[in-house]
C-alpha cells in the first residue's frame, strides 16, 4: 500500500474518532488519497461526505455546517490556485472563530520551487490560521482548540493504491466538548447590556442568564433571539440627544458591535466601558475598554437599571414603524416575524442585517445566523445550504448583490427545505444610506445596477422562483411551508427612495422620542 493511501487513513480515522462527521469535497487529482478514503467511509455511512465543484463555494459550505453544529468540519481540495480559493471562509471563519477545518493536499516539500506543476507555498496560505505541513503521521487532537486549523498534507507518488484493507475497522468514536468558558465576577452598579451579533461565541441561554443577573436594559444587535430586548435602538439611538440622554454609567459589551453607528457612539458616552470577548486575547488584541475579559463572568453583583425611558422610546419607535409604508423594511419586518419557530435564519451581510436590527420586534425560536466575522457578501448562499444540512427548514434574507455574487452554489443547490428572500433594489442600497452617497460616479462604482431578471436567472439553474412586489403577495408564501429549495425574490423601491424612507422615519421617530421622553 502506497505511503500516500497510508497517510490519508491515518489522517481520517483520527478526525472521525474526534468527532468530525461533516467532509466537504471538491475534486482533485493531488487529494485522491483523502477523496477515494473519504469514499469508502461514506460509503459505511461512517461520515456525511458533501462533493462540491467549486472550493470557494465549498469553503463556505462547510462554515455554515460548522456554524449550524458547533463542530469541526472538514473542507478538503487538491493543490495550487484550489487552496486559495479557501482564504475568504478561512478569514471569516478566523474573525468569526468558527470551527473550519481546512485540509489541503500539497505536493512533497522537494518540489517546491522548483517550476513543478500546480505546485505554490502552501505553508501559511492563510494568515492568523494555524498551518501544520506534513508528510507522515501527526497528532491531530492537540490542534483542534477553538477557530479555523489548517493541514497541509503532503501526498508523494503513487496516490493511488490497488490494496485494500479494513482501515475503518474498530472505531472508537469520542466526539470532543466545545463548551464556552464561563468563569469569574463582575461587579458593577447600574448601565447598559449590549450584544454583538456574533455573540462571542456564547449561546442566547448564556448570554440571557447573565443578562438577567445584571439587571440592565438589553441593546441586541440580533433582536431575533432575545426577547427582552429593548427593541428599535438604532433607530432613536441616531439622535445625539436621546442617546446623551440615556447614556449609561457602565456599557457591558459581549463580542462585537459592527452594526449600527448609533449604538457605536452611544457605547462611547459610557463612563466605564467593560468588553467581554475571547477573541481578545489574539485576534482582536488591540481592543479598548476600562476592563478586558476573555470569559464571561458566571458570578455577578450588580444594581438593577430603571429602563422606563427606554421602553416609552421603543413603544414610540415601534408605533411609527407601523404605518411604513412597501419597502425593504416593512418586506423584513413580516419575513422576520413569520418564520416558524425551530428554523433557522441566515441574514446576508450589508443592509439585510442593518433592517432587521432596526426595525424587527425581538422574538425568540429562530436560530439566527450570520457571516459576521468580517460581514462579506461572499459565499452566503453556500453558508445557507451548509446551516440548512442540520435544520428541518432554513430561511434566509440577502441583498440582490449578495445573492448574485455567490450564484454558482446553485450549480450544487441543496435538497433541503430552504427559502431564500432576495431583496431586489437592482444594486447596493447599502451606499445610498452612506456617506459616498450622491457623488461623482456613483451608480458606476456604488449602487452596480445589475439590471437582471432574477427569476430567470434562478430558473436558469432550475431552482424555484417567485416574485412579490406588495405586501399581500409577500404574506401569502409567507404563510406557506417551505418545501424543497425555493428563491422568492421581493421588488422594492428603488436605492434612492429607501434612502428618502429612511432618512424621514428617522426624523420622526427622533421628534418623537424627544417628546415622551421630556426632551423637546
Amino acid at each position: 500500500m502506497s505511503n500516500s493511501t497510508k497517510l490519508a487513513h491515518s489522517l481520517l480515522r483520527q478526525l472521525i474518532e474526534l468527532g468530525i462527521s461533516d467532509f466537504v469535497v471538491s475534486p482533485g487529482s493531488r487529494n485522491a488519497p483523502l477523496l477515494i478514503a473519504l469514499g469508502e467511509a461514506a460509503q459505511k455511512q461512517v461520515i456525511d461526505l458533501h462533493t462540491k465543484i467549486d472550493e470557494r463555494g465549498a469553503a463556505f459550505f462547510a462554515l455554515g455546517i460548522s456554524k449550524a453544529s458547533n463542530n469541526y468540519v472538514a473542507v478538503v481540495c487538491t493543490s495550487g490556485t484550489a487552496a486559495a480559493n479557501y482564504l475568504p471562509a478561512a478569514l471569516e471563519a478566523l474573525h468569526g472563530r468558527s470551527k473550519l477545518l481546512i485540509i489541503t493536499a500539497d505536493r512533497p516539500a522537494r518540489l517546491r520551487k522548483t517550476g513543478a506543476n500546480q505546485t505554490t507555498n502552501q505553508v501559511n496560505l492563510f494568515q492568523g490560521i494555524s498551518t501544520h505541513d506534513f508528510s507522515s503521521d501527526i497528532d491531530i487532537e492537540p490542534l483542534l482548540k477553538s477557530g479555523p486549523v489548517h493541514l497541509n498534507v503532503q501526498f508523494d507518488e503513487p496516490l493511488v493504491s490497488a490494496e485494500k484493507t479494513d482501515w475503518l475497522a474498530g472505531l472508537r468514536v469520542s466526539p470532543r466538548s466545545y463548551d464556552n468558558q464561563v468563569n469569574g465576577k463582575l461587579e458593577s452598579t447600574t448601565g447598559v447590556l449590549v450584544v454583538g451579533h456574533d455573540r462571542a461565541g456564547y449561546t442566547v441561554s448564556e448570554i440571557t442568564e447573565f443578562a438577567d443577573k445584571l439587571g440592565w436594559p438589553v441593546i441586541a444587535e440580533d433582536p431575533l433571539s432575545f426577547p427582552q430586548a429593548v427593541a428599535h435602538t438604532a433607530l432613536f439611538l441616531s439622535d445625539p440627544k436621546i442617546s446623551e440622554k440615556l447614556a449609561a454609567q457602565n456599557a457591558v459589551v459581549i463580542g462585537r458591535t459592527t452594526l449600527s453607528r448609533s449604538t457605536n457612539n452611544f457605547i462611547k458616552l459610557a463612563k466605564n466601558l467593560i468588553v467581554i470577548d475571547p477573541r481578545t486575547k489574539d485576534i482582536d488584541s488591540k481592543r479598548e475598554g476600562n476592563l478586558i475579559l476573555s470569559q464571561l463572568p458566571n458570578e455577578v453583583v450588580s444594581q438593577k437599571s430603571d429602563g422606563s425611558d427606554w421602553q416609552i422610546a421603543s413603544d414610540l419607535t415601534a408605533n411609527i414603524i407601523t404605518e411604513l409604508d412597501w419597502s425593504e423594511q416593512l418586506a423584513i419586518v413580516n419575513i422576520c416575524k413569520s418564520i416558524p419557530t425551530q428554523s433557522s435564519l441566515f441574514i446576508g451581510s450589508s443592509r439585510p442585517v442593518r433592517d432587521v436590527e432596526a426595525f424587527c420586534k425581538p422574538r425568540s425560536g429562530v436560530q439566527v445566523l450570520a457571516n459576521r466575522g468580517l460581514a462579506g457578501i461572499d459565499g452566503n448562499i453556500s453558508t445557507v445550504f451548509g446551516i440548512a444540512t442540520e435544520f428541518e427548514s432554513t430561511y434566509a434574507i440577502l441583498g440582490d448583490l449578495t445573492f448574485l455574487h455567490d450564484i454558482s452554489a446553485l450549480t450544487n443547490r441543496t435538497d433541503q427545505n430552504v427559502r431564500i428572500y432576495v431583496i431586489n433594489n437592482n444594486g447596493g442600497g447599502i451606499f445610498s444610506t452612506l456617506s459616498q452617497a450622491g457623488v461623482d460616479n456613483f451608480e458606476s462604482l456604488f449602487g452596480t445596477p445589475h439590471n437582471l431578471d432574477l427569476v430567470k436567472v434562478c430558473e436558469g439553474f432550475q431552482v424555484k422562483a417567485k416574485s412579490v412586489s406588495n405586501l399581500d403577495q409577500l404574506q401569502a408564501i409567507n404563510n406557506e411551508p417551505v418545501k424543497g429549495l425555493e428563491v422568492v425574490i421581493v421588488e422594492v423601491p428603488n436605492r434612492e427612495i429607501n434612502a428618502k424612507i429612511l432618512k424621514d422615519l428617522t426624523q420622526r421617530v427622533s421628534s418623537a422620542v424627544r417628546i415622551g421622553i421630556n426632551l423637546a
